[in-house]
């Protein structure tokens, strides 16, 4: 079986946990996540432009991001958790990566349209749109 790293906004934060603790129960031996253990509560309801406003924010950023794109190396999958179509910055970076380590990448939901914030880049990058962890499951078989 295949292992897959789950990439996504810190705003999904529960809703990541959930979809990767439900891999596990469904036998997916290796799920990477990321970690947004760190963040305080309180931040992670902002918007990434009102965090960045934040200095000790700044600083914490660039490691989870370089931590993650190890976890991505490691991975044979790449799960791109985008509730409502949304990607921002940082994951952009890892789609970006994962797509140049030859990750297949799947979606939950497929990009924005342009004319909403949508990136096309990113939605080129995108193999099928996935919605629940079992349809995940019978991918990495």
């Amino acid at each position: 079986m295949k292992s897959v790293v789950i990439c996504g906004s810190q705003s999904f934060k529960t809703e990541i946990e959930k979809f990767a603790k439900r891999l596990r129960k469904l036998g997916v031996p290796v799920v990477f996540e990321p970690n947004f253990e760190r963040q305080r509560k309180k931040m992670l309801k902002k918007k990434e432009k009102d965090r960045l406003l934040s200095e000790s924010y700044r600083t914490r950023v660039p490691g989870m991001v370089f931590a993650h794109l190890n976890r991505i190396a490691k991975s044979n999958v790449c799960f791109l958790y985008n509730k409502g179509g949304y990607s921002g910055n940082n994951t952009t970076l890892e789609l970006g990566f994962a797509q140049g380590k030859d990750l297949i990448i799947y979606a939950l939901e497929p990009e924005k349209p342009p004319e909403q914030g949508g990136e096309i880049c990113r939605d080129i990058l995108i193999t099928e749109i996935i919605n629940t962890p079992e349809e995940l499951m019978k991918r990495l078989v």
